[in-house]
C-alpha cells in the first residue's frame, strides 16, 4: 500500500436483497468516519431497500443477484483505495476507518476483518462467537459477516470474489492467504442473529460445518447451493 494510507479513501460496499429492515442502521454506523464512500449494490429488492438507501444519499447501483456478483460490481464502481465489504445486517464499530487504515499499514498484511458479536443474548451464541473468533484469528479465515477489508489493488490482483453461489468469502480468504497475512481486529462488528434464530443455533452451526466439509471434499458450490434451494437444510 502507498505511504498515503492514512488518507486513503475507503469504499464501503453493501450487497442487498430485500434489506429494508436493516439497511438504514448499517449505513448509520458508517457516520463519523472520514474520507469514505458508500455503495449499495442491490440484487433486485422488492421491499423498498433501494428507496431507503437513495434517501440517505448514498450511491446505489443494480447488479444481477448473488453476493459475489454484487460485491464485484461494487468494487468496479468504487473510487477508494481500500474496499470494505459490509453485510446489510451488520453494524460497524466506532472508528472502524481509523482501525482499518492502521491495520493495512502493517508489514505483510494484505487484508483483514473484525471480530464478531451476534446481536442476541442467548448463551449458545456466545459459544458461536468464541468459535468464530478463534477460527478467524488462528486460521486466518474470517467470513463475510465480519466485514472483510483489503486494498483495491490486492482485490484486483487475486481476481476479486469468485463467482460462486455460496462459499465466495471462504474461497477469497484461501486466495488471500497465499499472498500474505490476514489480520483480525479485536473490536467486533455486531451482526444480526436472524440466521441462528430462524433455524436454531445448533442446527445453523451444524449446517455451516457440513457446508465447509462438503466444500473441502469437492462438492461443487452449485450443488451445495441447490441443497439450500431444495430445502435440504430447513426445519422439518
Amino acid at each position: 500500500m502507498s505511504q498515503n494510507i492514512d488518507a486513503a479513501r475507503i469504499s464501503i460496499i453493501i450487497p442487498t436483497l430485500n434489506e429494508a429492515r436493516n439497511i438504514k442502521e448499517a449505513i448509520a454506523t458508517t457516520q463519523h468516519s472520514t474520507n469514505i464512500e458508500i455503495i449499495v449494490v442491490d440484487g433486485g429488492s422488492q421491499d423498498g431497500t433501494v428507496e431507503i438507501a437513495q434517501s440517505l444519499g448514498v450511491t446505489v447501483i443494480s447488479s444481477s443477484p448473488g453476493r459475489a456478483s454484487q460485491m464485484n460490481a461494487g468494487a468496479v464502481a468504487a473510487s477508494g483505495d481500500i474496499l470494505l465489504f459490509l453485510h446489510a445486517d451488520t453494524r460497524l464499530p466506532p472508528k472502524f476507518d481509523v482501525l482499518i487504515r492502521a491495520a493495512l499499514q502493517k508489514p505483510a498484511i494484505v487484508a483483514g476483518a473484525f471480530a464478531l458479536r451476534i446481536d442476541a443474548s442467548l448463551l449458545s451464541l456466545r459459544w458461536v462467537e468464541w468459535g468464530v473468533n478463534w477460527r478467524s484469528r488462528f486460521l486466518q479465515m474470517p467470513y463475510g459477516d465480519q466485514a472483510i477489508f483489503l486494498t483495491k489493488e490486492v482485490f484486483q490482483q487475486i481476481g476479486g470474489f469468485p463467482e460462486l453461489p455460496i462459499m465466495e468469502d471462504f474461497e477469497l480468504m484461501r486466495r488471500l492467504k497465499r499472498t500474505g497475512k490476514i489480520v483480525i481486529l479485536p473490536v467486533p462488528v455486531v451482526t444480526s442473529a436472524r440466521r441462528w434464530l430462524q433455524k436454531g443455533v445448533f442446527k445453523t452451526t451444524l449446517i455451516n460445518q457440513i457446508v465447509i466439509i462438503a466444500y473441502f471434499l469437492g462438492v461443487s458450490p452449485e450443488q451445495i447451493h441447490s441443497w439450500y434451494r431444495q430445502g435440504k437444510f430447513r426445519k422439518n
